[in-house]
């Protein structure tokens, strides 16, 4: 019994698909920051914990994570750790060279820092988990042609 073929992916299609769904990642998460008029490298204070920074700590990251999946294909889990991490980063870089903080707020200590990327990360890659799921409508590593039979019997053998 012969088991379907899957067409090969070339290379260049793979690598212009992942650059794509980085760059797709990293917009929406930007923009997801924008919108929500978050920063959250710089302390605020209380008023720091709002909703709308927990949205954008863990929603808008999720749904970064499921856009690279969805772009990207089976692998996109592993490829969603980098566009939160791109963001943050670049924001954290332009915070401390501009010094443009809000009144009364400060830049982040670089351990706390980190550790609110952490979990923008863990975010992300939770939504890439996601978007594998939704893709192959189930999770694991074997394919799904080995997992569900076909409703169609088996071909007969004509020579017995």
């Amino acid at each position: 019994m012969t088991q379907p073929k899957t067409p090969p992916v070339t290379t260049k299609g793979r690598y212009a698909s992942g650059v794509a769904a980085l760059l797709m990642a990293v917009v929406l998460n930007h923009f997801g920051d924008r919108l929500l008029n978050v920063n959250i490298e710089v302390f605020t204070g209380l008023s720091y914990f709002s909703p709308q920074w927990v949205l954008d700590v863990f929603f808008v990251p999720l749904l970064a994570g499921i856009v690279v999946s969805m772009i990207y294909g089976m692998g996109g889990k592993w490829l969603c750790y980098f566009p939160p991490i791109i963001v943050r980063a670049i924001n954290y870089y332009h915070m401390y060279a501009t010094g443009d903080y809000p009144a009364g707020g400060a830049l982040m200590p670089l351990g706390w820092w980190g550790f609110f990327v952490i979990l923008v990360v863990e975010a992300a890659v939770i939504g890439g988990v996601i978007g594998e799921v939704i893709l192959k409508k189930t999770y694991g590593r074997r394919p799904r042609h080995l997992i569900f039979k076909s409703k169609s019997p088996p071909p007969q053998d004509p020579g017995a």
